[in-house]
Order: C-alpha cells, then structure tokens, then sequence
C-alpha cells in the first residue's frame, strides 16, 4: 500500500518556517518567496486538519500540534540529508567559526592546515572575539569560549580542561631550577579570576609560600603569554593555550604540578549540525583536542 505523504515542499516549508518560527526566516533559508511559505503551510494544515501555527502581532509561532509535527519531521528531514551526503564525495560548504582570541591564535590557527588539507573544499571563516556572541542568532555556526566555572548552557562540547601549571622562558626557567620559592623572585602573571598562585602553592604543600604571592591584576591571556615569553615573569597557564610555544622551545614547564580550573567548550547554533561541514569540523577538533580532556 503506498504512503500517504503530503507533498515534499509543503513539508520542507512548514519544518524550516517551524524551525525559524518565522515564514520570512524559512523563505531565506529556501530561496523562495514568503508567500510561497505561507500557502504550502496553509495547504499543508488544510490537508491534516490542524492548525500548525497561530498568528501574532508581528509573525508566528507554533501550536502544540505543530511542535510536536515539528519534533517529527526534523529529525527525518536530518536523516535523508545525512543518507543522501553519504554520495557525496566531496564535502563543500562554508563553516563560520568564532573562538577567543588567544585561542585562536596560539592553537586554532597553527593547526588549522591540516583540517583543510584533509577537506580542502570546506572553507573555513575564522573570527576572534572575547565577547559571547549571540549563536542563535547565526552570527556563527560554531563558537569557542573559556568558562571558568561549569558548563555552558544549550548544545556544547567539553574542547579542554586542561590543568595549568607554571610556565616561563628558558632562561627565567633555569633561574627558578627545582625551588618554588624561587618564583618569588619574579613577577606571578595570572589570565584568570581568584587566586591561582595561591592555590598552586597550596597544591603543593607550601601555603607559606601563596601567603606571600602579592596581588596582581589580571592580564589578558594573549598578552600574559607573551609577555612571559618575553621573559617578563611567569604564568599560571593551560597546557593547550602554550602547547605549540613550548614545543618551540619558547616557554618551559617550571614544575610538573597543576591543576584545574575552568574548561573550553564549542558552542552550535541552532541546527548546525545538520550540515556535513559543520559535523566534519566538530569531529576534527574533537580528535585533535583528545589530549587535553581529561574525561
């Protein structure tokens, strides 16, 4: 017996104008006309006997029946794009990424070469921003972001939380040698809220020592980093945010206790995930970031 199916345009209609609550929204993401939206969902609810969305003052929103027509449909329309991507050999796209700026810059951008080598059709738009830009509104598909404390709230991904530890130049490293008191020496640079030299100390067993670190103003990440390159002082930093200056020989681990405090996560805007470029991202960076989960 075949299917009774409504038509395959009222229904990409209605769940892209139900995803955006919004006609106009759904005639953008299709490249049709607003009237076009509104007479295939008009249709559509014709031919269940259901009103799918109720009008307001300015635009729609969705009924019961239509959320839970919605919850349905959405799932499916992401299967048949997954199954029908599958034939694709290549895939193309452009995904727009937004990550804090020390990120970006001190591990984002020095391995970004191999996720275009690996899909060189994907285009990737890289922004960096300290602010927490507004994913629902698609200034994004995918954002970056430090959380000091718990995790974020909406669709996210553990990146890092990786512990910090003392870093310094070589040269301020020789000086320090094997005595944390020697840290006193020189000044204790922090990128992070409360009191971390302290608590270092404290972690190991040298409270004495914390008691004495003097306050210090907080200094962006990206400028404490190099400054302590620089060999300005040393900082509490996470393994992930110094890695590839290490490798380079331009900052040394003074000491192999740390700890941890805050994480990185990746943010999705709303449905994102839908595309295969998106996806593809996620699971790169994912996997490149394994070392520095510690779950």
């Amino acid at each position: 017996m075949p299917r009774q199916l409504p038509p395959l345009n009222a229904l990409r209609a209605f769940e892209a104008a139900g995803r955006h609550e919004s006609f106009t929204g759904a005639a953008e993401e299709l490249g049709v006309s607003h009237s076009a939206i509104s007479k295939h969902v008009r249709g559509l609810e014709d031919r269940l006997g259901a009103r799918l969305f109720r009008d307001l003052p300015r635009g729609v929103a969705l009924t019961q029946d239509g959320a839970a027509y919605l919850a349905q449909l959405t799932p499916a329309f992401d299967t048949i794009a997954e199954a029908s991507e599958a034939f694709s050999a290549k895939p193309v796209g452009t995904v727009v990424v937004n990550a804090e700026t020390v990120f970006a810059l001190k591990w984002l951008v020095p391995n970004l070469k191999r996720f275009t080598d690996a899909y060189p059709d994907v285009h990737l738009q890289l922004d960096a921003s300290e602010q927490l830009i507004d994913i629902a509104r698609y200034e994004a598909d995918v954002a970056i972001r430090f959380f000091l404390a718990g995790a974020p709230d909406g669709m996210a991904e553990l990146i890092s939380d990786s512990a910090i530890y003392p870093y310094a130049a070589p040269s301020v490293a020789a000086q320090v040698g094997d005595d944390p008191k020697n840290l006193l020496n020189f000044p204790l640079l922090r990128d992070r809220g409360g009191d971390p030299w302290r608590v270092w100390f404290d972690g190991i067993g040298r409270p004495d020592l914390g008691a004495l670190v003097p306050d210090t103003r907080r200094t962006r990440a990206m400028l404490a980093i190099e400054a302590v390159i620089a060999e300005q002082g040393v900082l509490l930093a996470s393994s992930d945010n110094v890695k590839h200056d290490e490798e380079a020989g331009r900052l040394v681990r003074c000491f192999d206790h740390g700890f941890r405090q805050g994480t990185y996560h990746m943010l999705f805007g709303e449905g994102v995930l839908r595309r295969k470029p998106v996806r593809l991202f996620r699971d790169w960076l994912l996997a490149e970031t394994i070392e520095f989960r510690s779950v």
